[in-house]
Protein backbone atom coordinates (compact mmCIF):
# COMPACT_ATOMS: atom_id res chain seq x y z
CA UNK A 1 0.00 0.00 0.00
CA UNK A 2 1.32 3.45 -0.96
CA UNK A 3 1.54 6.29 1.54
CA UNK A 4 0.37 9.69 0.25
CA UNK A 5 3.08 12.23 0.90
CA UNK A 6 4.39 15.38 -0.77
CA UNK A 7 7.72 14.32 -2.22
CA UNK A 8 10.34 16.92 -3.09
CA UNK A 9 12.54 17.06 -6.18
CA UNK A 10 15.49 14.72 -6.45
CA UNK A 11 13.59 11.57 -5.56
CA UNK A 12 13.80 8.69 -8.00
CA UNK A 13 10.57 7.99 -9.85
CA UNK A 14 9.48 4.38 -9.80
CA UNK A 15 6.47 4.75 -12.08
CA UNK A 16 3.23 6.48 -12.96
CA UNK A 17 -0.12 4.76 -12.67
CA UNK A 18 -3.44 6.46 -13.36
CA UNK A 19 -1.90 9.94 -13.39
CA UNK A 20 -0.17 9.47 -10.02
CA UNK A 21 3.60 9.28 -9.84
CA UNK A 22 5.00 6.77 -7.38
CA UNK A 23 8.49 7.30 -6.00
CA UNK A 24 10.71 5.26 -3.77
CA UNK A 25 11.84 7.24 -0.72
CA UNK A 26 15.24 7.04 0.97
CA UNK A 27 13.60 4.88 3.64
CA UNK A 28 12.70 2.22 1.03
CA UNK A 29 8.96 2.96 1.18
CA UNK A 30 6.91 3.92 -1.86
CA UNK A 31 5.19 7.29 -1.83
CA UNK A 32 2.68 8.99 -4.12
CA UNK A 33 3.83 12.36 -5.43
CA UNK A 34 0.91 14.70 -4.98
CA UNK A 35 1.58 17.33 -7.62
CA UNK A 36 -1.58 19.04 -8.82
CA UNK A 37 -1.85 19.30 -12.57
CA UNK A 38 -4.14 21.96 -13.98
CA UNK A 39 -5.42 21.84 -17.53
CA UNK A 40 -3.97 24.50 -19.84
CA UNK A 41 -7.44 26.01 -20.36
CA UNK A 42 -7.34 27.27 -16.76
CA UNK A 43 -4.48 29.59 -17.74
CA UNK A 44 -5.37 30.24 -21.38
CA UNK A 45 -9.06 31.05 -21.20
CA UNK A 46 -10.12 34.61 -22.12
CA UNK A 47 -11.12 35.27 -18.50
CA UNK A 48 -7.72 34.08 -17.23
CA UNK A 49 -5.89 36.23 -19.77
CA UNK A 50 -7.94 39.24 -18.71
CA UNK A 51 -7.13 38.60 -15.02
CA UNK A 52 -3.45 38.37 -15.91
CA UNK A 53 -3.63 41.63 -17.90
CA UNK A 54 -5.36 43.41 -15.01
CA UNK A 55 -2.76 42.15 -12.56
CA UNK A 56 0.13 43.29 -14.81
CA UNK A 57 -1.36 46.77 -15.21
CA UNK A 58 -1.98 47.15 -11.47
CA UNK A 59 1.58 45.98 -10.80
CA UNK A 60 2.89 48.62 -13.22
CA UNK A 61 0.77 51.29 -11.50
CA UNK A 62 2.01 50.20 -8.05
CA UNK A 63 5.65 50.19 -9.15
CA UNK A 64 5.27 53.68 -10.57
CA UNK A 65 3.87 55.09 -7.31
CA UNK A 66 5.80 52.92 -4.84
CA UNK A 67 7.97 55.70 -3.34
CA UNK A 68 4.84 57.77 -2.70
CA UNK A 69 2.84 54.87 -1.27
CA UNK A 70 5.66 54.16 1.18
CA UNK A 71 5.01 57.65 2.59
CA UNK A 72 1.21 57.72 2.39
CA UNK A 73 0.14 54.22 3.46
CA UNK A 74 0.65 52.41 6.74
CA UNK A 75 1.43 48.75 6.27
CA UNK A 76 -0.93 46.28 7.89
CA UNK A 77 0.76 43.57 9.94
CA UNK A 78 3.73 42.21 8.06
CA UNK A 79 2.58 43.52 4.68
CA UNK A 80 4.03 46.46 2.81
CA UNK A 81 2.42 49.86 2.14
CA UNK A 82 1.91 48.85 -1.51
CA UNK A 83 0.08 45.70 -0.36
CA UNK A 84 -2.14 47.87 1.83
CA UNK A 85 -2.84 50.18 -1.13
CA UNK A 86 -3.62 47.17 -3.34
CA UNK A 87 -5.88 45.58 -0.73
CA UNK A 88 -7.75 48.87 -0.22
CA UNK A 89 -8.13 49.69 -3.95
CA UNK A 90 -8.04 46.37 -5.82
CA UNK A 91 -11.75 46.35 -6.73
CA UNK A 92 -11.75 49.94 -7.98
CA UNK A 93 -8.49 49.59 -9.91
CA UNK A 94 -9.91 46.52 -11.67
CA UNK A 95 -13.09 48.43 -12.53
CA UNK A 96 -11.02 51.32 -13.86
CA UNK A 97 -8.76 49.13 -15.99
CA UNK A 98 -11.37 46.65 -17.26
CA UNK A 99 -11.66 48.03 -20.80
CA UNK A 100 -7.92 48.57 -21.08
CA UNK A 101 -7.37 44.92 -20.06
CA UNK A 102 -9.59 43.77 -22.92
CA UNK A 103 -7.47 45.82 -25.33
CA UNK A 104 -4.30 44.30 -23.86
CA UNK A 105 -5.66 40.76 -24.28
CA UNK A 106 -6.55 41.63 -27.89
CA UNK A 107 -2.86 42.33 -28.51
CA UNK A 108 -2.74 46.11 -28.27
CA UNK A 109 0.24 47.70 -26.58
CA UNK A 110 -0.66 49.26 -23.23
CA UNK A 111 1.74 51.84 -21.78
CA UNK A 112 2.18 53.28 -18.30
CA UNK A 113 0.78 56.58 -19.61
CA UNK A 114 -2.40 54.81 -20.76
CA UNK A 115 -2.74 52.99 -17.42
CA UNK A 116 -2.33 56.20 -15.42
CA UNK A 117 -4.71 58.16 -17.67
CA UNK A 118 -7.36 55.45 -17.34
CA UNK A 119 -7.07 55.33 -13.55
CA UNK A 120 -7.16 59.13 -13.28
CA UNK A 121 -10.24 59.34 -15.56
CA UNK A 122 -11.98 56.75 -13.37
CA UNK A 123 -10.99 58.69 -10.24
CA UNK A 124 -12.45 61.90 -11.71
CA UNK A 125 -15.80 60.13 -12.15
CA UNK A 126 -15.56 58.37 -8.75
CA UNK A 127 -13.63 60.75 -6.44
CA UNK A 128 -14.36 58.71 -3.31
CA UNK A 129 -13.10 55.32 -4.54
CA UNK A 130 -9.30 55.18 -5.00
CA UNK A 131 -7.57 55.96 -1.71
CA UNK A 132 -4.02 57.31 -2.14
CA UNK A 133 -3.23 58.08 1.51
CA UNK A 134 -4.21 56.18 4.63
CA UNK A 135 -2.09 56.89 7.68
CA UNK A 136 -3.08 56.04 11.23
CA UNK A 137 -4.62 59.09 12.94
CA UNK A 138 -5.08 60.99 9.67
CA UNK A 139 -8.00 61.41 7.27
CA UNK A 140 -7.85 59.32 4.11
CA UNK A 141 -7.08 61.09 0.84
CA UNK A 142 -8.78 59.97 -2.37
CA UNK A 143 -7.66 60.42 -5.95
CA UNK A 144 -10.05 62.84 -7.63
CA UNK A 145 -8.45 63.20 -11.06
CA UNK A 146 -4.77 63.47 -11.93
CA UNK A 147 -2.30 62.08 -9.39
CA UNK A 148 -1.39 65.19 -7.33
CA UNK A 149 2.07 66.75 -7.03
CA UNK A 150 1.51 67.17 -3.28
CA UNK A 151 -0.59 64.86 -1.11
CA UNK A 152 -1.73 66.67 2.02
CA UNK A 153 -2.91 64.48 4.87
CA UNK A 154 -4.78 66.15 7.76
CA UNK A 155 -5.09 64.78 11.29
CA UNK A 156 -8.49 63.45 12.32
CA UNK A 157 -8.14 65.45 15.54
CA UNK A 158 -6.06 68.56 16.08
CA UNK A 159 -4.16 70.49 13.44
CA UNK A 160 -1.35 68.14 12.47
CA UNK A 161 -0.71 67.94 8.72
CA UNK A 162 1.60 65.78 6.61
CA UNK A 163 2.49 66.89 3.10
CA UNK A 164 4.12 64.42 0.74
CA UNK A 165 5.70 66.13 -2.27
CA UNK A 166 5.71 63.89 -5.32
CA UNK A 167 8.28 64.46 -8.07
CA UNK A 168 7.93 63.27 -11.67
CA UNK A 169 9.29 59.88 -10.69
CA UNK A 170 7.14 59.95 -7.51
CA UNK A 171 10.02 60.16 -5.04
CA UNK A 172 9.49 62.11 -1.82
CA UNK A 173 11.31 65.47 -1.85
CA UNK A 174 10.58 66.92 1.57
Amino acid sequence: MAIIKQVGPGQMTTGTVGGLTYVKGNDGRTYVRSTPTMPAKVYNSPAAKKRQALFKMIQTHLRHHLPTLRQTFVHEGTGSPSNSYFKRNNTFLREALDTLAERMVAGEEVTLTMIEATICAYAAEHPDKICIASLSGFEEVFLAGEWPDVITIHAKRGSRTVAVVVTENNAKEG
